[in-house]
């Protein structure tokens, strides 16, 4: 009698195949194809992407873990480590309530804004933090937002205000780095740490060497923080960055300049193509190419 083989696996069904090396290039190809349809399907058209710390919390629970910390019995030593450290989260907790708030006015006025697909969305990635009071803000008016995740082995959580249709999960930081900046109209730099000062240079290094297809407005919120931070006159006064290099962004320290700001900005540079007729090609997310 003979023998047959079991019938193989289509390489598509290969699980073990898309998770060996040799798979590798078809993981990427899924984190770039996989968000193009989901933002087709949900008629998304550009966004707005708030970056921040995820460490901050919003003020009432700020202020509730401080006055918790003195009910630990704990070493006079980690006390006032524990102490000195929720102090500086209701120090910090003003910048989750002004991303929240600034998320929530440019939410209510983009959902007004006459066109066939969604306009200037809230997008984060998708974590606690600012991340989660940008999110949060755009719910709270009434609109979508993106929550763009990462995998990683702290911090990272997508936060419950993300609209469900519209909570991406990324493993490569490259590929999420990309959808970051590729609808992007407008950027949001809260105070944070190293991933937030990653994705504020990155943008400024792409803008600076004109490989932007379009404005991007980008804010830096918080002078008394990032003033501490970044020197960005020693640059110009170094010579390794020129004068009008620093009107790549602008400085705010309020809600309603930076929305005032973006407002104005996004109309000027982005609402003239907004489209209005039938057959009308989409800019941005209608062009596949990278």
């Amino acid at each position: 009698m003979t023998d047959f083989l079991k019938s193989a696996p289509l390489a598509y069904e290969n699980e073990a195949f898309f998770r060996s090396p040799d798979g590798r290039i078809l993981r990427m190809l899924a984190e770039y194809q996989e968000p193009l349809a989901r933002f087709r399907r949900e008629q998304i058209q550009d966004t707005v992407v708030f970056f921040g710390s995820a460490r901050f919390q919003g003020r009432k629970i700020a202020a509730e873990t401080l006055a918790a910390v003195g009910e630990k019995n704990t070493s006079p030593k980690q006390l006032e480590q524990d102490l000195k450290r929720a102090q500086a989260n209701v120090d910090m907790a003003r910048y989750y309530e002004d991303a929240r708030k600034l998320a929530y006015m440019l939410t209510k006025w983009s959902i007004t804004i006459p066109a066939r697909r969604h306009r200037f969305v809230v997008t984060t990635g998708g974590g606690p933090g600012i991340m989660e009071a940008a999110n949060l803000g755009a719910h709270e008016a009434g609109g979508k937002s993106i929550g763009l995740n990462i995998q990683l082995p702290f911090e990272q959580h997508p936060n419950q205000f993300i609209t469900p249709s519209l909570n991406l999960q990324f493993h490569y930081f490259f590929m999420r780095k990309f959808w970051f900046a590729y609808l992007a109209k407008g950027l949001v730099i809260f105070p944070g740490g190293f991933g937030t000062m990653d994705e504020l240079f990155e943008i400024l290094t792409l803008a600076q060497t004109e490989k932007l297809a379009k404005k991007i407005l980008v804010i830096i919120y918080g002078s008394e923080y990032w003033n501490k931070i970044i020197n960005f006159q020693a640059f110009v006064d170094a010579g390794t960055v020129s004068q009008q290099d620093l009107d790549l962004f602008k400085i705010v320290d309020n809600p309603e300049e930076a929305f005032e700001f973006l407002r104005g900005g996004l109309t000027s540079y982005h609402l003239g193509d907004t489209p209005k007729k039938k057959g009308e090609v989409l800019p941005e997310i209608a062009k596949t190419r990278p």
